[in-house]
């Protein structure tokens, strides 16, 4: 009974509204053309209170161009600088985007302060998982994609999954891989090159799981992909991004069949990876990326019995100027193969105290960060 009388009064009171509203209404239509326009007048000003209220905002007139400014330089420090100092001061700017989220803005610079958090957490995934913090990275991979979806953004949201892959590869977790891949495909246009990369990072993921049949498959897709992209390249803060999916299709297959235990196959592709790497245009240039493809041919190598050349490219490797996380990971792969293989070489005990050396003059995240 109590039920009821609660929404018998609801109802009643939703009446009487009802009425005291076509009163008033029917006021102003009975009302004198004087008193008519008076109550016009004030909704005028009202509306243009409404306004008022939408466009408030506490955002300096250059701040969101400053942001953009600032995310493009970032991105074009990343494979150039220190990973942990191009951290600290991405970090910075992340918390000062924070504090402009929690202040007063229209709704359309709220998307793009929540795009240029997503963007700075997107770049800070990929600096972390460069200076070995797999946890932060992923954190930060997650914070993207979620700002990425409240910023109605689905191409950040598909690179923020693209990191989380990498991310989870590097981990030895190769379906956890696979799942942020194919999330990201759900998320990126059909047309872009981010497509082909995401379909890679699935063949890659299925490679490192032993899965030869899925890698078949996504690889397929990934090539399916690239040949329907359009004549123009997009652009991600004035860098071409088709390099990205030209690396994808020729080193992520090398790294995969060594995964898959096909060495000839590993070697061919490495050899073409590192080609393209070499001869691309300097501001396209990663020198992480050219010391996997080293050492991918270098493992090649060593499966192929050819130890002395494994152990050439892994120094070559180890002399790059961009020695990361990742480079650090797959030269560990190196070695250990090397060493179970060739156990008496002393060219190997040589690269590994190297790359031990390598290790731990590493920087890493600072104590707060870790």
């Amino acid at each position: 009974m109590a039920g009821a009388k609660a929404g018998s009064l609801t109802f009643t009171e939703v009446e009487e509204t009802k009425r005291r509203d076509a009163v008033k209404l029917a006021g102003l239509a009975m009302a004198s053309p004087a008193a008519a326009a008076q109550i016009l007048q004030q909704a005028s000003t009202e509306a243009m209170e409404f306004t008022q209220q939408a466009e408030a905002t506490t955002l300096g007139s250059g701040t969101l161009d400053h942001l953009d400014l600032a995310v493009t330089e970032f991105n074009h420090a990343y494979s150039l600088k220190p990973p942990a100092a191009v951290f600290d001061a991405v970090m910075d700017y992340r918390r000062k985007v924070d504090t402009l989220l929690k202040g007063r803005h229209t709704h359309r610079q709220e998307r793009e302060l929540l795009a240029f958090a997503g963007w700075m957490s997107e770049l800070l995934a990929w600096l972390a998982h460069d200076l070995g913090d797999a946890r932060t990275g992923l954190a930060f991979a997650t914070d993207a994609f979620v700002h990425g979806q409240q910023a109605g953004h689905g191409q950040l949201c598909a690179w923020a999954m693209d990191a989380a892959s990498s991310i989870n590869l590097y981990e030895q977790r190769p379906d956890k891989a696979r799942k942020a891949a194919l999330k990201g495909l759900s998320e990126a246009p059909a047309d872009h090159p981010l497509t082909v990369r995401l379909h890679a990072q699935a063949a890659r993921a299925a490679a490192a799981d032993g899965d030869a049949d899925g890698f078949t498959t996504a690889f397929h897709a990934a090539q399916d992909a690239h040949r329907l992209l359009p004549p123009r390249s997009p652009s991600r803060f004035g860098m071409d991004v088709l390099p990205l999916a030209d690396y994808a299709l020729t080193s992520y297959p090398a790294t995969s069949f060594i995964w898959l235990g096909q060495a000839e196959q590993a070697r061919q592709h490495a050899e073409h990876a590192l080609a393209t790497y070499e001869s691309a245009p300097a501001a396209s240039r990663s020198p992480s990326r050219e010391a996997i493809a080293r050492i991918d041919l270098a493992i090649a190598h060593a499966q192929l019995g050819a130890p002395d050349d494994a152990v050439a490219l892994g120094h070559q490797a180890l002399d790059s100027a961009r020695v990361v996380g990742s480079v650090l990971g797959r030269a560990g792969d190196l070695t250990t193969f090397l060493t179970r293989r060739y156990p008496r070489q002393s060219a190997v005990e040589g690269l590994r105290e190297r790359l031990t050396a390598a290790s731990a003059a590493r920087p890493a995240l600072p104590a707060a960060q870790a």
